[in-house]
């Protein structure tokens, strides 16, 4: 026999079934909300991992078609990798989730989200976040849970809990809030420019929410829960640190990590690491573990002199950004490039524009999302941190970093009525010295704008990080941080935005959660931060988009035709569009609404192409003046071609003034001609003259 439990959730039904299904997982959630079904499993490996420093934990969130009843595109028919909004959703429970794991556990973890039906009023992404915690709080894994997750919208002001798929797609904020039972753990969110303050609302209110499913939570564990399994500690021994504090006292340490180039940074601790290695050379267990033990050395060297000193690795204050640069136009012939450095972190972003029809295809379970017209990619290489692998495709950290960037410039970006183009940027690390993805936001705002893209405001982001103490109030925020105070911090928060409001924040931890007075500090650091960068880097950069794209980037003119006439425009199978388009060597594109997209490189080519579409879209009337090209003579006139699949007649007595007895006496085929429109003749027959036409024509 299974158990079911239920609560209401933003007005639909929460049911969560245990026991019922997947018994062999060390835990099992069955989730429905709604008519929305997820199957949410937690299973652990018996024994730790060998040779590794860090807690194995695996999320996936796997979509499966046949939830929106569909079979998957292309030729393969069934589910391949997983897609971007499936890496996205994975990464968005397992960061709220891996800082309660235990820190010094190594056996492997993975955790299965599987989407096995989808209702359009209940986001599927709930009960896997949800299933997740709930799988893993009842199994016999450690785990100080539970924690929940709620979303938020924000239509015509009114937060609405948990939109659905509908509300989404029209929402101004779509904010994705985790909590424990006393802190905010997580935070994810994309806006259109929304204030601070109604962003901080916005999160509690999430907060709140979350207290009532972990109540629910509680239920279902003290009914169903498992004891939590013993497991092998992977601690580093405390008689090891002793030792290495007797070799490298705390003074040498702090010399060997205060300094504000990485490079010499790690060249000191590598020698510290050598000394340690050469002490210990008879101690084969120490050795095992030394590069760890060193790394927490390092940890808490650097927190002791943040916390208790307020001195930061590179002497920087608490609020000081690092040394700020920006340029445009540095990669020639691409149509906008811009580059942004902060410290030893540099993005250089690269911007191309393109024809609507090269907006990504979406195949996926959200019916309102099927094309992305504007694209952001960020790649990560080895060099940009000192290193050497392979380039083997982005990670999901690399999509992540993409999607926040293209999340916060989307906000910004101009309709398609105003900029008819398909729109890529790409942003390439060339140096990486902690929090590349807001600096790739900033390096896209100025790439945008020296591209010729109309966008409404200038965007930045910047990070903020903390180091906490023994109490709630004992902590303090950092701005701008870089690699060291990311990695042994406890806090990376990401706000994106213009000088008028909130586009995107992620916010990452690696302790049991945030109180308000943090969070709220946080937010107001990078508001200071980023209109800083605003005005004094960026803005003095490149102040405005500039009024025309670029030489080499495609020209695009629209026109609007009656959507009845795009049958005419077309052809039949497509000939007259294609015969316009091998004439003239442009591309079209016509939207089922008689929106006309011509696209090209030479100017004289596309104003062709669109008097071509307009010709054929246009009903004779009398009084038109048309230029054509005799394609056919007859002996009772010549056949003109206005445009492809467009031609009129032309009367052999309409030809010349005077009288002539054969047609070939005055033209001949290829002439070009101009014509007027007569109107229909008696026998209802549109017809044109070449000797009526207006002088002044």
């Amino acid at each position: 026999m299974y158990k079911s439990y239920s609560m209401e959730l933003a007005g639909r039904t929460l049911t969560v079934d245990i026991n019922r299904v997947a018994k062999q997982a060390n835990g099992a959630a069955l989730m429905h909300y709604g008519d929305t079904t997820v199957l949410s499993t937690a299973t652990a490996s018996k024994e730790p991992r060998e040779g590794i420093d860090f807690f194995p934990l695996s999320v996936e969130y796997e979509e499966k078609m046949y939830a929106v009843g569909k079979i998957p595109g292309g030729f393969n028919k069934r589910e391949g990798k997983a897609s971007e909004h499936a890496i996205l959703t994975s990464r968005v429970i397992d960061r709220p989730m891996r800082p309660l794991f235990p820190k010094d556990y190594r056996n492997d973890v993975t955790l299965v989200n599987m989407v096995m039906s989808v209702d359009p009023q209940c986001n599927p992404e709930i009960p896997a976040m949800l299933g997740s915690s709930i799988a893993t709080c009842i199994s016999d894994i450690p785990f100080d849970g539970p924690c929940a997750t709620t979303q938020v919208g924000l239509i015509n002001g009114e937060y609405i809990i948990n939109p659905t798929m509908a509300q989404k797609d029209v929402s101004d904020l779509q904010l994705t809030v985790a909590s424990t039972r006393e802190k905010v753990i997580m935070i994810e969110a994309g806006a259109k420019e929304v204030p601070e303050d109604k962003m901080i609302e916005a999160i509690y209110k999430a907060h709140e929410v979350n207290q009532e499913i972990i109540k629910f939570i509680d239920k279902i564990v003290e009914e169903c829960g498992k004891p939590k399994h013993s497991y092998e500690s992977c601690a580093v021994p405390e008689e090891l640190f002793a030792a290495i504090k007797e070799i490298v006292p705390p003074e040498e340490m702090e010399v060997a990590v205060f300094s504000d180039d990485k490079q010499t940074r790690e060249e000191n601790i590598r020698q510290v690491t050598e000394k340690l290695k050469e002490a210990f050379a008879d101690n084969e267990e120490w050795l095992a573990v030394l590069g760890e033990a060193v790394y927490q050395y390092q940890k808490k060297t650097v927190r002791k002199m943040i916390l208790k000193d307020h001195k930061r690795p590179d002497g920087r204050a608490i609020t000081q950004i690092r040394p700020l640069a920006a340029e445009t136009d540095i990669i020639p012939r691409v149509h906008g490039s811009a580059m942004f450095t902060r410290g030893q972190t540099q993005i250089c972003t690269i911007t191309t524009l393109a024809p609507l029809a090269e907006a990504q295809r979406l195949d996926g379970l959200d019916e309102f999302e099927t094309t992305k017209r504007y694209m952001h990619h960020y790649n990560f290489p080895s060099y940009s941190v000192g290193e050497t692998k392979p380039s083997r495709g982005p990670g999901r950290r690399e999509i992540g970093h993409g999607a926040l960037a293209e999340r916060a410039l989307v906000p910004v970006l101009p309709s398609e009525e105003e900029f008819p183009y398909a729109i890529r940027t790409v942003s390439e690390t060339f140096e990486s010295n902690g929090s590349t993805s807001q600096a790739s936001i900033c390096a896209s705002t100025m790439s945008l704008m020296a591209a010729g893209v109309p966008i409404k405001k200038p965007v930045a982001g910047i990070s903020c990080g903390l180091v906490t103490g023994e109490t709630d109030d004992d902590y303090i925020v950092l701005t701008d941080i870089q690699g060291l105070e990311d990695f042994f911090g406890d806090m990376d928060f990401k706000v994106a935005g213009t000088h008028d409001g909130i586009t995107a924040i992620q916010m990452d931890i690696k302790i049991h959660g945030l109180t308000r007075p943090i969070v709220e500090e946080a937010i107001k650091r990078t508001k200071e931060a980023r209109e800083y960068i605003l005005t004094e880097v960026m803005e003095k950069c490149i102040a405005a988009p500039r009024t025309t794209v670029g030489e080499y980037a495609p020209k695009i003119i629209q026109i609007q035709i009656d959507p009845q006439k795009i049958g005419d425009v077309v052809g039949q199978r497509g000939k007259t569009i294609n015969t316009i388009i091998e004439r003239t060597g442009v591309k079209i594109d016509i939207t089922d609404e008689g929106a006309v997209s011509i696209c090209g490189v030479d100017q004289k080519s596309m104003d062709e192409a669109a008097n071509m579409v307009k010709i054929i879209a246009t009903d004779f009337e009398a009084g038109q003046i048309f230029t054509g090209k005799v394609v056919s003579i007859k002996e009772f006139g010549a056949f003109i071609e206005f445009a492809p699949g467009k031609e009129g007649m032309v009367h052999i007595s309409k030809i010349c003034k005077e009288r002539i007895n054969r047609v070939e006496d005055v033209l001949t085929l290829g002439d070009k001609v101009k014509v007027v429109c007569l109107g229909k003749d008696k026998m209802g027959r549109i017809s044109f003259s070449m000797k009526d036409v207006p002088e002044e024509a």
